[in-house]
């Protein structure tokens, strides 16, 4: 098995690069050979990957998902939070121990060795019919050598690693909440297609029906279903002994998983006990959830705010009285869209419980009294213009209708300026509303001549000599640009700084290419889909647009991206936090490693090479987990000698 996951990601890696980069990696020779022993290895085991490019799965695009009742009912599962309760009902049994995956749950059916269905749990009783999607996740087995019925469970999931770079190439308020979201409307598309896109991975956690002896254990059957081919969640055997340190082991990898996990699953090892306990109305006797605990506070809801983003839409954002999570001081969660909104019927004076997701993001968890009064604005918080809900994806969204609001306006310049665009130091979303206010800027272009209004500004609240001749010099300083920053700078939808780089490498940092490039041309890029594609190319259609770009390229000096000849840091991954001195900040310094060959991540796990932080005793979070994984944290100044800087 490990060979032909091997062989796949060869020759999947050979073909993109030849199809889609217009360069080869190996020869046809080569390939050929590695696809025949692919080949051969399929046909001596039996089984066939979902992503082997020996399958020619052909998109299909539904009408609608077809209902189906389950055949087994899928129960929920009885939940604790005390380690105490998981010993208490393990006994003197063998159990096993698992991941309870935060995604989608799908029953796989297999006859005659084929992959026959795929339904979604939906109530337990009656679920959807996803076997066309199903066929385009990553892992999952197309063809087992097992040729009765097969009937098993398993957690559909997108990682994180794969949720970040989607929400890469999305605004910021069109961005999804959790991979659980994206997970779920991904595996529910009419067309399998975007399935295809969205990397969706399949994990095996329970095996319901299959004409074998497993000599009455679950963990041969999970073996055997590993034999056939599937992933399967990661468990551990336990008893009453050692339960309470293998859920602290569990724990501990969390922060380090790739995948969303909201607790652990605890089930008895022996297939004739648990069939012997049957089950209540509600939940099987033989298994039960432990769910991590997060600290939950109640509190007292003041009002809804809205706040109008660059894009024209309008976020709800709950008030509550403020309360201590985690060792901070709490008192507002964004409630994301009119469907949480709704399905939370929040109302002025209500009771809710309040916590931080992943003990960083305020949440509201529960509504205890929903009184459901909140009325949704029909004029827009800033310029009064009419507003309007619109379908967007799975959830309905509220949008300001005037292209002229001055909220969004305001967004679009504090875009423009920021840090991972423009970066003109000391341009605040404060300062450019009081320019729009004196109508000193209209469009990007005006920043540039700013000065023209030198004794106005200086006469200004808050501003005075000093104040203006930072500001002129941070402007200044902005003009050499590197054109992903710019390219994001322009605020194009669905075009981030990842997407920019995309865009820039593929059209070899010709911003004239960028802008006369048809859909046709831009789809090519790997990862660009119909709407990025559209997106790019209608901003650059608009005539406007392109006077105003033309006007700035005049202006500025718009860089591509050069690469040292120092790769020196290859193969490492660093992670950075605190305050830096010797660089001008830590994307300066994350762009130095990348440049030097490294790469940077945000968290701390066993695959970091180096924590970045010039305060090395620090009892922050991450210099806490490196000195767990025993992981060197290091200041600039040895970081720079590592370098060779």
């Amino acid at each position: 098995m490990e060979r032909m996951k091997e062989l796949i990601k060869i020759l999947n890696e050979a073909a993109k690069a030849y199809y889609q980069e217009d360069r080869e990696i190996m020869s046809n020779k080569e390939y050929d050979e590695l696809y025949d022993e692919l080949v051969e290895l399929e046909q001596k085991t039996g089984i066939i990957l979902a992503d082997s490019p020996t399958q020619k799965v052909g998109y299909v695009v539904l009408s609608n998902l077809p209902k189906v009742r389950h055949s087994f009912p899928m129960l929920s599962l009885d939940k604790t939070k005390e380690v105490s309760k998981l010993k208490s009902f393990l006994t003197n049994k063998k159990g096993i121990l698992s991941w309870k995956l935060d995604g989608l749950t799908i029953v796989l059916i297999y006859n005659e060795g084929k992959l026959s269905q795929a339904i979604t749990r939906g109530n337990g009783e009656f679920g959807e019919d996803v076997t066309n999607n199903a066929k385009v996740f990553k892992n999952i087995p197309l063809t087992i050598p097992y040729k009765k019925q097969l009937v098993l469970r398993g957690e559909a999931v997108i990682k994180y690693s794969d949720f970040n770079k989607i929400n890469e190439g999305l605004p910021l308020e069109e961005q999804y909440k959790n991979p659980r979201n994206l997970c779920s409307g991904s595996v529910r598309q009419l067309n399998n297609e975007i399935t295809a896109k969205r990397n969706v991975y399949f994990f095996a956690f329970n095996l319901v029906a299959a004409e074998e002896d497993f000599k009455d254990s679950k963990i041969n059957q999970l073996k055997w279903l590993e034999k056939m081919g599937f992933d399967v969640v990661e468990y551990k055997e336990v008893d009453i002994n050692n339960i309470e340190d293998t859920v602290a082991q569990f724990h501990d990898k969390v922060l380090e998983n790739d995948f969303g996990s909201d607790g652990l699953v605890l089930t008895y090892d022996s297939l004739s006990y648990s069939q012997s306990l049957g089950s209540t109305a509600k939940f099987p006797r033989d298994s039960i959830a432990f769910k991590w605990a997060d600290e939950m506070k109640e509190s007292k809801l003041l009002y809804v705010e809205w706040n109008t983003s660059r894009t024209g839409l309008i976020n709800p954002v709950a008030v509550f009285e403020s309360v201590e999570l985690e060792g901070t001081t709490v008192n507002r969660a964004s409630v994301h869209n009119l469907s949480i909104l709704e399905e939370l019927q929040l109302g002025v004076g209500d009771t809710v419980k309040v916590y931080k997701a992943n003990m960083i993001i305020p949440q509201i968890a529960e509504n205890l009294t929903k009184s459901n009064n909140i009325q949704i604005p029909d004029k827009c918080p800033v310029c009064n213009g009419v507003t309007e809900i619109r379908q967007v994806r799975e959830v309905k969204a509220l949008y300001c209708t005037n292209p002229n609001c001055k909220a969004q306006r305001i967004k679009a310049f504090t875009h423009f300026v920021s840090r991972d665009a423009m970066n003109i130091e000391g341009f605040s979303e404060a300062t450019i509303e009081k320019f729009i206010d004196k109508d000193f800027l209209d469009d990007f272009v005006d920043i540039y001549y700013l000065h023209k209004y030198e004794k106005e500004i200086k006469e200004m609240e808050g501003f005075g000599e000093k104040s203006f001749n930072n500001l002129v010099n941070s402007i200044e300083a902005s003009k050499n640009v590197d054109m992903p920053n710019f390219i994001n700078a322009l605020g194009l939808n669905q075009v981030g700084l990842s997407n920019a780089k995309l865009l820039c490498e593929h059209f070899e940092y010709d911003l004239t290419k960028i802008m006369n490039a048809s859909v046709e041309d831009i789809k090519e890029i790997h990862g660009f889909g119909e709407v990025i594609a559209q997106s790019v190319y209608n901003y650059f259609a608009k005539e406007e647009n392109k006077e105003m770009v033309n006007k700035l390229r005049s202006i500025l000096n718009i860089k591509g991206i050069e690469k040292s000849e120092n790769q020196s840091l290859k193969g490492l991954t660093f992670v950075i936090t605190g305050n830096v001195t010797h660089f001008k900040n830590r994307n300066e310094l994350k762009e130095k490693i990348e440049s030097l060959g490294g790469k940077v991540t945000g968290t701390v796990t066993s695959n970091t090479n180096y924590l970045i932080n010039n305060d090395i005793n620090s009892t922050s979070s991450k210099n806490r987990k490196a000195k767990e994984l025993g992981i060197p944290i290091i200041g600039e100044e040895e970081f720079m000698k590592m370098a060779d800087l």
